[in-house]
């Protein structure tokens, strides 16, 4: 691949589900990631690029999902990867469960993404919205979990035109197998997959 190259003022870094039930030792699907956030250092990696982009003066965004207590915003029969949310109870609005990791806090200048209440980030939020409002035409995407929510906005960011970057040390699934997977043979149909070093080098 060529050197990659990114115009601060036309990226967005684009965080997705950095929440204590997945980042933080007593998450509800903290065990679940663990092995694959062991292995890759994703939590420092995305701290650098974050620090990387932010001195640049790219665009920071927050993707949490939260839901209300009880998850009426969702089918009273959810399954697959809602139905393990529901049973674990995780991600409740207001709870340590459902907060931003200490290590990623939203910084002044940063945008909160609001609305994500299931996988793919562009489909219940104003993500697009404010992407488009800003004039940014490359998202950088990192987070929970790789063949999931990070594989579900990256393909609609490509199928809505945007120059979409996958950090490939920079997200974790839930067992080593599905995260190379995903990496291997989904993240270049649908993106630009690279390392943190690689974006950070782009920033500098």
């Amino acid at each position: 691949m060529s050197e990659l190259t990114l115009d601060p003022a036309t990226t967005a870094v684009v965080l997705i589900e950095y929440q204590n039930d997945f980042t933080s030792e007593g998450g509800v699907l903290h065990g679940a990631v663990s092995e694959v956030m062991d292995k890759t250092g994703m939590l420092g990696k995305t701290v650098a690029v974050v620090d990387a982009a932010r001195a640049a003066g790219a665009t920071i965004m927050h993707a949490p999902i939260t839901f209300a207590q009880g998850y009426h915003e969702i089918s009273a029969h959810p399954y697959g990867i809602l139905k393990g949310v529901v049973d674990g109870n995780a991600f409740v609005k207001d709870s340590w469960g459902a907060a931003i990791t200490d290590q990623l806090a939203p910084q002044p200048g940063d945008i909160v993404v609001e609305g994500k209440r299931g996988l793919d980030t562009f489909a219940s939020t104003n993500l697009d919205f404010i992407l488009r409002s800003k004039g940014i035409t490359t998202i950088v995407l990192g987070g929970f979990l790789t063949n999931c929510c990070v594989e579900s906005t990256m393909r609609t960011g490509y199928e809505n035109g945007y120059r979409v970057i996958t950090l490939t040390d920079c997200v974790a699934g839930t067992s080593v197998a599905e995260h190379d997977n995903a990496i291997t043979y989904d993240y270049p149909m649908f993106s630009l997959p690279v390392s943190a070093d690689q974006v950070i080098a782009a920033l500098a």
